[in-house]
């Protein structure tokens, strides 16, 4: 099982008056299973991947990553866990605007001092279709091909765990297509376990399964 929630709770606090985003819930995810979860704006999906990518502090319960429970690291243990475990590809891309393409592939894995070799980032470049975009920085590319380097960037460390917020929620319809069959094609081909949030259910509906978060806990049938 490459990722368990259990009996997971989230509530803010403002003054005298909380609201509660999330309450027991729970969830399991396979190894290089892929999992949709949908709601409305404001259902606590973003929440609960922060809460997954240890971003955030839960109030109770517990989120389990290749048998390691998050609540027991500290930030200094979470930073390097997630470092190690867990990869991301973000509406928003999160780039580093001033390195080429091939500089932005390089970084995770210097940050993990991982030994690497120029042909594995170019190999990675290419698995996404952007071996003419080398030396490029992103402000000189597009915003699918933007997307494409994120994608490539989240599974350059071979995380054990991919996360994906809204990643082609930023295009328009026919490169988030383009963007998302590529998406698709990676992470089977990678075998990598992945919970992706989508507001598409044709996305969704993509995924192995596809669970409805509502009321602050899961529905996991179609909406």
């Amino acid at each position: 099982m490459s990722l368990l929630i259990n009996d997971l709770k989230k509530t803010y606090r403002q003054g005298q008056e909380s609201l509660t985003i999330l309450s027991h819930l729970n969830l399991e995810v396979k190894t290089s299973e892929i999992v949709a979860v949908v709601g409305a704006s404001g259902s606590g999906k973003s929440t609960f991947l922060s809460l997954v990518a240890g971003l955030d502090y839960f109030d109770d319960g517990d989120i389990v990553i290749n048998n390691q429970s998050i609540k027991k690291l500290n930030r200094v243990q979470m930073t390097h866990f997630r470092a190690q475990n867990i990869g991301f590809v973000f509406q928003q891309f999160h780039l580093v605007s001033h390195l080429t393409a091939y500089e932005n592939l390089c970084l995770p894995l210097e940050i993990l001092d991982r030994d690497f070799n120029k042909e594995e980032i170019l190999t990675a470049l290419d698995n996404v279709g952007l071996a003419h975009r080398v030396t490029h920085k992103p402000t000189e590319m597009s915003g699918g091909e933007c997307q494409r380097l994120a994608l490539a960037r989240g599974l350059i460390a071979r995380p054990s765990l991919l996360l994906a917020d809204e990643p082609s929620g930023n295009l328009d319809s026919e490169t988030g297509a383009k963007v998302m069959n590529l998406f698709f094609e990676q992470v089977r081909s990678t075998k990598t376990t992945t919970v992706l949030v989508t507001h598409d259910m044709e996305l969704a509906k993509r995924c192995d399964r596809l669970v409805v978060l509502k009321n602050g806990n899961f529905d996991q049938s179609l909406a």
